[in-house]
């Protein structure tokens, strides 16, 4: 199973990876991802082993050829050449040139996309619901946590710093013990944020988690505020309450499961860039006053303040 993409892209194609376990029960499934996100792919149980790839280029594959091949990557043969390298008895890919299958639509919700490859050309039923991690063996840095989480990988779709700091302002005052997440280029983002909102420097864990540490904040936390990035995906993963801000991309490709928990804001028409170098003018849209009445919105519970949690 070939999927060396980001990390909402690995937790977008967890219910697609379950339905193929569902139709090979006895198999060792190997997922090929990019090495970064091993220790988060171990998390999905429906995984025997994770195979370090990189986007695009021949897999580093000693075995012999497998029973069956599935290209969760892509629609086209740049990808469709990878897993059909591998020489197996089964090739299951998107329709393109030289490979028949089931075919691409542009307008169709990621999870729903590759659990629709998989129900088609394996004849199972797949569950995209099906999203859940198991959580990290060991115990998180924090527990019962707000978590803000202001980056994004490219401009378009970060939210202002300014407005995620009112958000984590609006959180403390209610009595949130609230924390500023990012990856280690993201550590200045988190603590202009931090400063803004008035929290102290043991707010920010931008630059101070492992991924697998992130994972476990995340599967503890009180409520999670964040745009549309990886983050979003492990809150839906741990159906843990979260507001998610969407700017370039529609919530109809990338969004959250419709469950109670998970709250969109959204003001746009699917035209923005989301590789942009500036920010969507669909994400400035949303307010503060928005994202505050979002954060009332989620279950009852989830927002209550609670020092010392």
């Amino acid at each position: 199973m070939l999927r060396p993409l980001g990390l909402g892209d690995l937790l977008t194609g967890v219910p697609a990876i379950r339905a193929i376990r569902a139709v090979v029960p006895d198999h060792r499934l190997v997922l090929a991802t990019t090495g970064s996100l091993r220790p988060l792919a171990e998390l999905i149980d429906a995984v025997d082993e994770v195979l370090p790839a990189r986007e695009l280029e021949p897999l580093d594959w000693t075995g012999p050829p497998p029973e069956l091949a599935v290209d969760l990557h892509g629609k086209g043969p740049a990808s469709h050449v990878v897993v059909a390298d591998l020489h197996p008895r089964r090739l299951l890919t998107f329709d393109s040139p030289g490979y028949p299958g089931p075919t691409w639509y542009a307008d169709e919700h990621e999870v729903r996309r590759w659990c629709r490859l998989v129900s088609d050309g394996l004849g199972v039923d797949a569950d995209p619901d099906a999203l859940d991690l198991a959580v990290p063996p060991a115990p998180p840095p924090v527990r019962d946590v707000a978590v803000v989480h202001p980056g994004a990988a490219h401009p378009s779709r970060r939210w202002p710093a300014d407005r995620f700091a009112a958000v984590a302002r609006h959180l403390a005052d209610a009595g949130h013990d609230v924390r500023i997440t990012g990856g280690p280029a993201e550590v200045e983002l988190a603590r202009s944020v931090a400063v803004a909102a008035g929290l102290g420097p043991d707010a920010v864990l931008a630059g101070r988690t492992t991924s697998l540490e992130l994972a476990g904040v995340i599967a503890a936390a009180r409520l999670v505020v964040c745009g549309d990035t990886g983050v979003a995906h492990l809150a839906s993963a741990y159906r843990r309450p979260s507001v998610v801000l969407f700017g370039p991309v529609s919530p109809a490709l990338w969004g959250p499961p419709p469950r109670p928990q998970h709250v969109v804001l959204w003001h746009g028409d699917g035209a923005g860039d989301p590789w942009g170098t500036e920010l969507d003018p669909a994400l400035a849209r949303i307010t503060v006053d928005e994202a505050v009445e979002a954060l009332g919105a989620l279950p009852d519970g989830s927002c209550t303040g609670r020092r010392g949690g």
